[in-house]
């Protein structure tokens, strides 16, 4: 029961009205360690309609508690936010590392993006800095 007040919470805090169905996301989410697509959310869920997690995700990234991650695969990938991230390109941004082995993308939140400075006149709304390779467990 107190897991459930949390993640009420959690949903409160970031004004979302804490419907059952995105208490169960919030919920998967917290216990991911990777990256997830839509797909993947899908088949943990698959009694659930396709387009109501879509929609539960695009909620949960407009509200800063998911981000949408790029990584290469054609396939859209989301994970939760830190704690107090407004995924603010100068100060919130980090690397992600997508696995060639496994297939698994991770946020690296401890290697944040550099800043980088852009000609005049560009403005910066978002960045994605994906490295490529095999990760520490494919890699024993």
């Amino acid at each position: 029961m107190k897991v459930i007040k949390k993640l009420e919470e959690n949903l409160h805090q970031h004004n979302i009205n804490p419907t059952a169905m995105r208490l169960l996301v919030l919920e998967y989410l917290l216990h991911r360690e990777a990256a997830v697509g839509l797909t993947e959310i899908y088949k943990a869920f698959e009694k659930s309609d396709r387009v109501t997690l879509y929609r539960t995700l695009k909620v949960f990234e407009e509200k800063g508690i998911v981000h949408c991650i790029e990584d290469g695969t054609g396939i859209p990938k989301y994970a939760l936010c830190e704690e107090g991230c407004k995924c603010e390109i100068e100060k919130d941004l980090h690397l992600h590392f997508h696995c060639s082995v496994c297939d698994e993308t991770v946020c690296l939140t401890n290697h944040k993006i550099p800043k980088i400075s852009l000609p005049q006149g560009y403005i910066a709304e978002n960045s994605d800095f994906v490295v490529t390779g095999i990760c520490k467990k494919c890699s024993k």
